[in-house]
């Protein structure tokens, strides 16, 4: 199941991840704390609702356990959410989502075990498709603007700066990843249940204090059911968060690569609804992740 799992999370976070796009605002500087409070908020519902359908405890101290893997998955989101408002979600989700070679590495390396020719085959084809990508974009946006002499959008210029963020992001993510695969499936420091509602507890308090930052220390004017597209985000972020939890828990050294394929999803629909076309380059790179995700598939299958 933990493939399954795993697909589920990287299409529920590629959808989430145009709606990010369409909900940062270049001229709002707080805008990825206004997104921070809105994902906080959704976790935090939906952990209470899980507790109440499921019948399931929490312990309050697992929050200060898993704190080391929360705390690097809400650090790298809000800096994605900060590079989102300078850099195009076509280039950005990419190079964010080679965090999972980062993790898969990790883990290898650390907790090694025997993998056959077709998981490394498909974890190589994911890697190299999702950087393949990252570099076509980085080229391609580079010539248009060369060619262009229009005034470009903030939200989609490149420079040191904004390519910055989601290299951040890839590596603090990674690594939040790694700790994930470690407490979920290498040591079982933590169950499933328990994991996913520390996180998501912890990431409402962050909610809330974003909130209080934003909406009572610099008065700044946010009606929460106003933001529409921050709340579809965080609904689809949460619903990615739980199949996640689970996937990396069954096989955390392959599931990592594989979720890391929802970058390509983000591609995908970022050019169907933005109105971008795709080159033959990067339908290849897509092409390659999707054999990839096949091969992997195959393997959860047998």
């Amino acid at each position: 199941m933990w493939f399954i799992f795993s697909i589920l999370a990287a299409v529920s976070w590629g959808a989430a991840n145009l709606f990010y796009k369409k909900g940062s605002d270049s001229s709002d500087k707080y805008s990825h704390l206004k997104i921070v409070t809105m994902v906080g908020f959704v976790m935090g519902i939906h952990a209470v609702l899980y507790m109440l359908v499921k019948g399931v405890s929490f312990d309050p101290f697992d929050m200060i356990r898993y704190f080391p893997v929360s705390a690097m998955y809400i650090l790298s989101m809000t800096i994605g959410y900060i590079g989102l408002r300078y850099i195009e979600l076509s280039i950005a989700a990419p190079v964010q989502n080679s965090s999972g070679a980062v993790s898969a590495i990790l883990l290898f390396i650390f907790f090694p075990r025997e993998m056959s020719f077709i998981e490394i085959s498909g974890i190589v084809f994911v890697t190299v498709g999702v950087i393949g990508l990252a570099i076509f974009e980085k080229q391609a946006e580079d010539m248009a603007l060369k060619a262009s002499n229009e005034v470009i959008d903030k939200k989609y210029q490149i420079g040191v700066l904004a390519i910055t963020f989601p290299i951040l992001y890839s590596l603090i993510d990674g690594l939040g990843t790694f700790a994930d695969g470690i407490y979920l499936d290498e040591l079982k420091l933590i169950s499933e249940d328990s994991a996913l509602l520390a996180y998501e507890f912890t990431f409402l308090i962050a909610a809330v204090i974003s909130y209080f930052y934003v909406k009572i220390i610099k008065k700044e004017s946010f009606v929460i059911f106003k933001e529409r597209d921050k709340g579809l985000a965080a609904i689809l972020e949460t619903i990615g968060q739980f199949f996640y939890v689970f996937a990396m828990a069954g096989n955390a050294i392959i599931a990592a690569p594989l979720i890391a394929a929802h970058g390509i999803f983000s591609v995908i629909l970022s050019r169907i609804f933005l109105k971008e076309v795709l080159s033959f380059r990067q339908y290849l790179m897509i092409a390659i992740v999707m054999l990839g995700i096949i091969l992997l598939g195959i393997m959860e299958g047998g």
